[in-house]
């Protein structure tokens, strides 16, 4: 398998689409225009039976990625059904053929990237 050719900017961008952005943030605090940064889905790497993929922040114009708490994000993520990471999961795992029951994932800590992108790494160990 060929993930790179799988997980195309174009199938993460319809597996995970902008609006939930919008969605998140209008969970979160009622109004959607409240939110700092866009989140993006975007491919990493295959590695020996598993799949690196990092949810993008990307800062918001005229709002400031560094000062909000993107370091608690990854528990939020995990959680939070708009994210919804475990249906995430279930289509990359699909995807590449992978039963989704017998795979596992993991949210790792936010890294930042520079004061306009911070990512969080989300990584899929395929079962």
């Amino acid at each position: 398998m060929d993930a790179e050719s799988v997980f195309t900017p174009e199938w993460t961008r319809e597996a995970f689409p902008p609006e939930t952005t919008d969605a998140f943030f209008d969970a979160l605090f009622g109004d959607a225009e409240e939110g700092a940064y866009d989140i993006a889905l975007r491919f990493v790497r295959a590695g020996k039976g598993s799949l690196e993929f990092a949810l993008d922040l990307h800062q918001r114009g005229g709002k400031c990625l560094v000062c909000n708490l993107t370091y608690g994000l990854p528990q939020v993520f995990a959680r939070h059904p708009v994210i919804n990471l475990k249906g995430l999961v279930e289509k990359i795992c699909r995807a590449v053929g992978a039963d989704p029951a017998k795979s596992a994932w993991e949210v790792g800590s936010t890294k930042e990237i520079s004061n306009a992108l911070h990512c969080v790494p989300l990584t899929i160990t395929l079962g």
